[in-house]
């Protein structure tokens, strides 16, 4: 059984006027009636953000091929070193509760993005357990893999034009959007209303773009993780913290002030996971393997172990486009 933690710490009038008696007559002038109202207007919630479009880069990386089995790797494939070597190396988060953080009472990296990994280290080994993971922050995603520190990245990485430039993605695994976390009481409920407010993003991260771009009159305040912007918004020294939803919900897990108000999220973040863009045959290998995820139902297992309570029923999982656009 799996122990949730918890750190201390949303007129119909007709009208006849000027009746004129004239001998045995009777006649009258009718008013005329004010314009009638414009009809209702069916009201209808606002379309859901969509990611950006940059081509479709995934064309590349179609996984044509049924996934080989771990004794059948392709000679001379990315994957076939990995397996040499004995271990896939992953980059990930330990603090970010949900898809990647410490368990403090087996001291066990863990979480959404963590099994990912270790469905890749499966079809790689035949066993989920062959992985290394190096902890790494948010801004330095991009340098090692290209540096060639280690093999995969996940840790909850938005697939957007720019990083298709610098590293190769898989096809999209989770859709998540970013929202807004502040305190119980607050009567700050979107991010139309943080102008004058200090708001905490990760340094090197698209929620910090959005947020100068989408609320220029707010003032954002830097943090290495979304840990250190925890602690700042602990200390008192922010009004709100901004990010991804999955984030933002192990945020407020552990902190009983802390809440995500109701809200549409204004951006839409399509998590990949990232690779050295030389390695094409791993995104690919890879990406059939997503495909048999969400095929045999292991996605929606994953999901309803780590994200259902905090986020609800698992949505549909996202089915990539591979043909050219």
């Amino acid at each position: 059984m799996r122990h949730r933690w918890r750190a201390p710490l949303l007129a119909v009038a007709s009208v006849l006027s000027a009746g004129v008696l004239s001998a045995c007559t009777f006649s009258y002038t009718p008013t005329p009636l004010p314009p009638a109202p414009p009809a209702p207007q069916p009201t209808t919630s606002a379309p859901a953000p969509q990611p950006a479009k940059c081509g479709n880069p995934l064309a590349s990386y179609d996984p044509s091929n049924p996934l080989p089995p771990p004794d059948a790797l392709p000679s001379g494939s990315t994957m076939a070193k990995i397996k040499k070597r004995g271990r896939l190396v992953a980059g990930v988060s330990a603090d970010t509760y949900l898809l990647g953080s410490r368990n403090p009472f087996n001291g066990e990296i863990e979480g959404f993005d963590i099994d990912m990994v270790k469905a890749v280290a499966k079809a790689i080994f035949g066993n989920e357990d062959r992985y290394q993971l190096k902890v790494i922050t948010a801004a330095q995603r991009i340098p090692a893999l290209e540096k060639g520190d280690v093999d995969i990245v996940a840790r909850n990485m938005t697939i957007n034009c720019d990083r298709w430039k610098q590293i190769a993605f898989s096809g999209e695994y989770y859709r998540s959007g970013q929202k807004i976390l502040v305190r119980k009481g607050s009567k700050i409920n979107s991010i139309a209303e943080l102008g004058g407010q200090k708001v905490c993003a990760p340094i090197g991260t698209s929620s910090m773009d959005n947020l100068i771009k989408k609320a220029p009159k707010a003032i954002p305040v830097g943090a290495d993780t979304h840990t250190g912007c925890l602690v700042l918004f602990q200390e008192g020294q922010v009004a709100a913290i901004t990010g991804d939803d999955t984030v933002l919900a192990g945020l407020a897990a552990q902190d009983p002030y802390a809440v995500v108000p109701k809200q549409q999220a204004f951006t839409a973040e399509p998590y990949g996971l990232g690779f050295n863009k030389k390695d094409v045959d791993f995104v690919r290998f890879v990406n059939a393997r997503l495909d048999q995820m969400r095929a045999d139902g292991e996605w929606d297992k994953l999901y309803n172990r780590w994200l259902r309570e905090s986020l609800g029923a698992a949505p549909a999982p996202p089915t990539p486009v591979y043909g050219r656009t």
